[in-house]
């Protein structure tokens, strides 16, 4: 109420049940509104000035790199919306309240030690579970927790953490973009059994938290999506269950799944072990063996889960069947598709940031990485905010090609260099070999029927690339001259590459 002008919080304190407020809107030029659970109620007729805008900002001091801010020792969010310029037009003030016993629905999955992810549409409290998870692992299991705050929500505002997460520590991030070395640092440095981590959204912080899995450290964290479905066809972050691949069977094994030769399957061993989904305040959907949920919705077999309801304190357990990847036909189900294999340098499409600056920052970072001409011939995509937010086509064509989109602050020398340096490295260390680059491009056109065009190799590996699409019953064809002769894997019923 404090950070408030006057005017907006006179009238809030009015309304007879203040005390259930969600959030504050003013926008510049509009009526002041509030919003609670049950929906908007207008504070004024008058309009939202500058003056008014300047007293919250001036009271609530510095955004982040997120346009967020918070209060110091409370879980209040205020977030700023900007016009070209950079000046505030617009604030959502939105109150944070730390519930307990919000987690009882799920507790025993807290406390067995699994990896739990969670997922829910934006407002559905996903934070506020994350929050009250955090206290519990502390205090009643007593347990060494860290939590890593991007954003000051989870443990509020200030150098002191909010009382809501109990003894657990937290360290903050400096910018999102370093989200995923933070993540490493709590694991190295505080040597923590669980780490708490919100909305995870990025490649590398998909891949920042197996790492974590991996160490035996319990992680629960949140992520974007709705769904397990969702996440599964997130070419992102869809790591985090175990990722998709194309795999060719043998004739016998086709026969006896009664499917396709070429059916996806999951690539590895899910991140997390469980997942829920949160589809309101009393009500979620808890997948238990995450393995055993993405195989089945991958087969479309019949699919067993869990509902729970938390009703006047009691948990309600019901089961339920999701049959044939939650109805679909396997006609209607997401097209899954694998990335594409490549080879040699990182190639980068910048899409909304000068291709010069890019050359600057790819001769700074040291590392092998090519500007692409093409989304298609792109192994990732760099864009800012701006661009990303509006949903162009050139944005909408590299996620339905599969090809990860690294969204920066802003288009600064260093913002590009430092993201080059992070994906530059990740594709390095994820570079598969020749041989196994073939066997994959096979898989790939025998799926969807698209040649595929190998990296330049020697004789002998273009030899081995041949004998690989013979035996999927592929054609194959080398071309150019040397060193740069490269090896077409297509199928003779769909032809060569144009």
């Amino acid at each position: 109420m404090a950070a408030l002008p006057e005017a907006v919080s006179a009238p809030l304190r009015a309304l007879p049940d203040y005390q259930d407020l969600v959030e504050i809107i003013l926008d510049l030029g509009r009526r002041p509104i509030a919003r609670f659970f049950t929906g908007e109620v207008p504070l004024a007729d008058w309009e939202v000035e500058r003056t008014h805008l300047e007293h919250v900002v001036a009271a609530v001091g510095s955004f982040g790199d997120d346009n967020r801010a918070g209060i110091e020792y409370t879980l209040h969010r205020i977030s700023a919306l900007r016009n070209r310029g950079g000046s505030i037009v617009g604030l959502t003030c939105r109150r944070g309240r730390a519930i307990y016993g919000r987690i009882e629905i799920i507790r025993d999955l807290i406390e067995s030690g699994t990896s739990l992810l969670l997922l829910g549409r934006p407002g559905v409290g996903k934070t506020t579970m994350l929050r009250e998870v955090a206290r519990v692992l502390a205090e009643e299991l007593d347990k060494r927790v860290v939590v890593v705050d991007t954003s000051n929500e989870i443990a509020g505002d200030g150098d002191i953490a909010h009382e809501g997460i109990g003894r657990a520590r937290r360290m903050m991030v400096p910018t999102s973009e370093l989200q995923h070395r933070v993540m490493i640092e709590a694991v190295e440095n505080h040597t923590p059994e669980a780490v708490i981590i919100d909305e995870i959204g990025t490649e590398l912080e998909a891949l920042a938290a197996r790492t974590i899995a991996e160490r035996g450290v319990q992680l629960v964290g949140t992520a974007h999506g709705i769904t397990l479905e969702n996440l599964l066809s997130n070419p992102t972050l869809s790591d985090l269950v175990g990722g998709v691949e194309s795999v060719t069977l043998g004739d016998d094994e086709a026969r006896r799944r009664g499917t396709q030769k070429s059916i996806l399957e999951r690539r590895a061993a899910p991140t997390f072990d469980a997942l829920v989904e949160i589809q309101d305040r009393e009500r979620v959907r808890v997948h238990a063996n995450v393995a055993e949920s993405v195989d089945a919705f991958l087969r479309q077999e019949d699919l067993l889960i869990e509902i729970r309801r938390q009703v006047d304190g009691k948990i309600d357990v019901e089961w339920t069947t999701l049959s044939s990847g939650n109805g679909r036909t396997p006609q209607e189900a997401p097209r899954l598709v694998p990335k594409p294999v490549r080879t040699g340098p990182l190639r980068v499409y910048p899409f909304g940031i000068s291709r010069k600056r890019v050359s600057q920052a790819i001769a700074a970072s040291r590392r092998e990485v090519q500007q692409a001409r093409e989304i298609s011939e792109a192994d990732v995509v760099l864009t800012v905010r701006n661009y990303y937010r509006n949903r162009p086509d050139a944005i909408r064509e590299a996620e339905e090609r599969n090809v990860p989109v690294y969204v920066l602050r802003n288009s600064s020398a260093a913002q590009i260099q430092a993201c080059l340096v992070d994906v530059a490295d990740l594709h390095r260390a994820e570079q598969p070999d020749p041989i196994a680059a073939a066997a994959a491009a096979a898989h790939h056109v025998l799926q969807h029927a698209e040649p595929v065009l190998l990296e330049p190799a020697n004789a002998y590996v273009r030899r081995r690339q041949h004998q690989i699409a013979e035996r999927y019953n592929l054609s194959s064809e080398s071309r150019g001259r040397e060193p740069n002769r490269q090896v077409n894997i297509f199928s003779s019923r769909t032809g060569r590459s144009q």
